[in-house]
């Protein structure tokens, strides 16, 4: 097979010339061949079965097309072990791929989620022995993302400013058939801000500013809120400001739908911003707004259009050629990628930039020109070295703590490596950048996919870099070495059960529960996922790329935990119960809400003896009871706390969405 994703809406009548499955029943599981198709429809109590001969250290990547059903995937070995379970997008292509550790007749069980039922296509594109070079890992793990009917991408390793592996999967365009190339122009997204960095240190080194300026010195119809935000606020992520894409969604805008934002609107919401969230300096908090301002104070500065001044002065000088800043979205960069997501009837769509993301994102660039900027932060060449250590020296905070964000980068250790790197995300576009400065190698890797495996980064470094990277945790590796899964008594994370608040998210909980021998967590507004045990305290979520720390106080009781996702985040054990209000209470917060600041409304509606959020634009989103008066819900509200007067009637309520909150709505009917 040519590849993996089938790209064309499969309709009933193309199930006729795939081999029927007749799995109806788990106990009597159906031998399956590499390269055949295998269709079958599920019921809502349905699980079909159907098992694969393996040797060991065998590499198997297959894939269920999701066509009118939602499925998860769940695989064990010949001893009964569970190996993976995979839960992913709704429709479209299920994938799962893994590596067998022993020889044996492996099962894997397709079920409905949520009791769903509908038609779906299972394939076993490649079982073949695990590759033993790193170039032959990639091009394992890039399998998913190869051939002619897939949007793709390109991976690259980088040695001293110069690209030493560099290959490309898959297609750049869709529409017009023209394949992912090493030379294709991809859109990098939040990658971008470190340039957007480096233009602002490059004009205070010729003292046109300086970091310490407030940054209405430059924009000056820009609202006092109070306290001063400088430039470095701006540049370290640690302004106040509301974040400005989580703010539009809030508004009702379809970002996934291509909405425009013009980057004046920007200006026009920190306007109506009443007060900052934090005191400048104060608290990170992850922030598009500010790097979209900046370019506005390249421009007052220079007299020029950021994407010109940026091309004369940052990518003309290091010799990147094939960059370029793209000021909006019907600006044509030539040879460069357009972006995809998942269709919902199976397939993919075209899915459109963001619009006001320049300096935030915005830059469309290769992996070779991305290695001479590579080069640049080893050796300083340009700009100087001085320019370089301010962005990779991680920022401290008003109360001392350390950030792990220098200006324009993140910069932490990975596996006793220390890390220079940011990662990026467009509406479909997704990017790594990761440069390790002790051994003056770089990781590289872009898709023009939005559902693209963001775990793949992390095992394209492991195939190259595996010799250099220190064990994981090493305690910790010696404890899971130690562990055997089949000892963990299910019985025992009953003291795990329960809430836990997420310290930096106010309002976003993970709740933790057992069926059974079965473990779950759910995330505010997410969907259930089964964990399983690595040692007595730590579990895998398998699905994505996260894992579970449980942690006691000196009395031995469970008081936090530590999801370890993109970083370590600490969550604190709610112990109040849940409150449930009745239908009578429940209908007091029915009505309309109207928020001056993003001007929009939202209508709470009882459903179902349950209470719902709805936006004329957005999906309707249920409000599940958190503390009194206290609901959480999804995207784009994450938590909605409702505000009374002194009679106790609700007056409205303010939303919170992590990186914009305290939002005001007036109840006005």
């Amino acid at each position: 097979m040519s590849s993996l994703v089938k790209l064309v809406s499969r309709s009933v009548c193309s199930l006729l010339m795939a081999t029927p499955a007749f799995a109806q029943d788990a106990a009597t599981p159906v031998p399956v061949h590499p390269g055949e198709v295998y269709a079958d429809s599920l019921g809502s109590e349905d699980t079909h079965a159907y098992t694969l001969e393996l040797e060991a250290d065998y590499f198997v990547l297959g894939s269920v097309e999701q066509i009118t059903v939602d499925v998860v995937v769940t695989v064990t070995d010949s001893a009964g072990e569970e190996v993976a379970t995979f839960d992913g997008p709704g429709r479209g292509p299920e994938m799962f791929r893994f590596t067998t550790e022993t020889k044996g007749v492996y099962r894997f069980e397709v079920a409905p989620f949520e009791e769903e039922t509908g038609l779906y296509e299972l394939e076993f594109s490649r079982v073949e022995p695990e590759a033993t070079t790193p170039e032959g890992k990639v091009d394992q793990l890039m399998g998913i993302y190869s051939g002619e009917d897939t949007p793709g991408a390109v991976a690259a390793i980088v040695r001293d400013g110069e690209v030493v592996f560099a290959r490309a999967y898959g297609m750049a365009n869709l529409t017009y058939g023209i394949p992912m190339s090493v030379d294709t122009r991809n859109n990098i997204g939040s990658t971008s801000k470190q340039f957007a960095a480096f233009a602002i240190l490059l004009l205070a080194e010729r003292g046109e500013l300086s970091l310490d300026d407030d940054i209405r010195d430059y924009i000056e119809e820009l609202p006092d809120l109070g306290e001063t935000v400088t430039i470095r606020n701006m540049l370290t992520h640690t302004t106040g400001y509301r974040e400005f894409l989580n703010s539009l969604a809030m508004a009702g805008r379809r970002l996934d739908e291509g909405d425009y934002i013009d980057r004046e609107e920007i200006i026009q919401l920190v306007q109506r911003q009443p007060e900052l969230q934090n005191s400048p300096g104060s608290e990170f908090n992850y922030n598009n707004t500010s790097f979209a301002l900046l370019t506005v104070v390249v421009e007052r500065i220079t007299d020029q259009p950021f994407p010109e001044w940026m091309a004369e002065n940052v990518f003309g000088p290091l010799g990147m050629d094939d960059t370029a800043v793209r000021p909006h979205r019907l600006f044509i960069i030539p040879n460069s990628s357009m972006g995809y997501g998942p269709e919902d009837d199976g397939g993919f769509r075209e899915v459109l930039d963001l619009c006001g993301a320049m300096g935030a994102g915005g830059i469309y660039t290769t992996v070779d020109d991305l290695a001479l900027w590579m080069g640049n932060l080893q050796t300083g060449a340009y700009g100087g070295s001085q320019i370089v250590e301010q962005m990779t020296t991680r920022f401290i905070l008003a109360d001392g703590d350390t950030t792990a964000y220098g200006l324009g980068l993140f910069v932490d250790e990975y596996r006793g490596l220390k890390r220079i790197h940011h990662g990026g995300a467009d509406a479909a576009h997704r990017s790594h950048f990761a440069f390790y400065p002790e051994l003056g190698v770089g990781v590289i890797v872009h898709s023009n996919l939005s559902s693209f495996d963001g775990s793949i980064p992390t095992d394209v470094t492991e195939a190259f870099l595996a010799e250099h990277l220190a064990p994981e945790e090493e305690e910790e590796a010696v404890e899971a070495v130690a562990f055997d899964p089949r000892s963990f008594d299910p019985e025992s994370f009953d003291e795990f059960v329960g809430r836990y608040e997420l310290e930096e998210m106010e309002g976003f909980i993970l709740t933790f529960s057992r069926r059974g021998d079965s473990l779950f967590t759910q995330a505010t507004g997410q969907q259930e996922l089964q964990i399983y045990p690595t040692s007595e305290t730590t579990f895998d979520l398998r699905v994505v790329e996260a894992s579970v720390t449980f942690h006691r106080d000196d009395e031995g009781e469970v008081t936090s935990i530590t999801l370890h996702q993109n970083g370590d985040h600490t969550a604190n054990r709610i112990e109040e119960e849940a409150w449930a209000p009745d239908e009578e209470a429940l209908a007091e917060f029915v009505g309309r809400y109207f928020s001056e600041e993003l001007e929009t409304f939202y209508t709470i509606a009882a459903e179902d003896s349950a209470l719902v959020l709805q936006h004329r634009r957005l999906e309707d989103a249920p409000l599940t009871p958190g503390a009194e008066d206290t609901f959480t819900a999804g995207f784009p509200i994450a938590r909605v706390d409702f505000v009374r007067d002194e009679e106790g009637l609700i007056t409205g309520f303010e939303a919170d969405a992590g990186r914009t909150r305290d939002v005001w709505f007036e109840k006005r009917d």
